[in-house]
């Protein structure tokens, strides 16, 4: 057995661990507009960093929260794209497919996203290309989650 899987975390979730402790480091301290201008740079970052299909999914998606929920804050959360609420809470992000070597990036929603259907609802979803028809259903999934 690896050292790896002794612990039942892989080398990308380890790393994805570092990152987020990083990104926590990295508004130690700061308040109000500071804060906020760190995280929307960071923010910012991660969506230069990727390419491709992520790169796309995580532009548009950064476009369509600004548009429909401007009141959630831009940051990231374990290195990906991600918007929280007034307390700070993330609502939702992007996990690129480059980050864990899958399929295809997902746009995924947390708890705090008002997307609750009975007894069952989606809350990740994937995104293979960017059409007007999934433009069309991110605006609607993210007007209903902050709804």
């Amino acid at each position: 057995m690896t050292t790896s899987e002794s612990n039942g975390f892989s080398a990308d979730e380890k790393a994805a661990m570092k990152q987020r402790a990083a990104e926590l480091r990295s508004t130690k301290g700061l308040k109000g507009a500071a804060k906020q201008a760190r995280e929307l740079e960071a923010c910012v970052d991660a969506i230069d960093a990727l390419a491709g299909i992520d790169r796309e999914v995580a532009t548009t998606f950064h476009r369509v929260v600004a548009e429909e929920a401007p009141d959630l804050r831009p940051k990231t959360f374990y290195g990906f794209p991600a918007y929280a609420d007034a307390d700070d809470k993330v609502v939702m992000f992007v996990q690129p497919k480059s980050k864990f070597d899958t399929r295809y990036p997902t746009v995924n929603f947390d708890e705090k996203a008002n997307l609750d259907d009975g007894d069952m609802w989606p809350t990740s979803f994937a995104v293979v290309a960017v059409t007007d028809a999934v433009e069309k259903r991110l605006r609607a999934l993210v007007k209903q989650a902050v709804a």
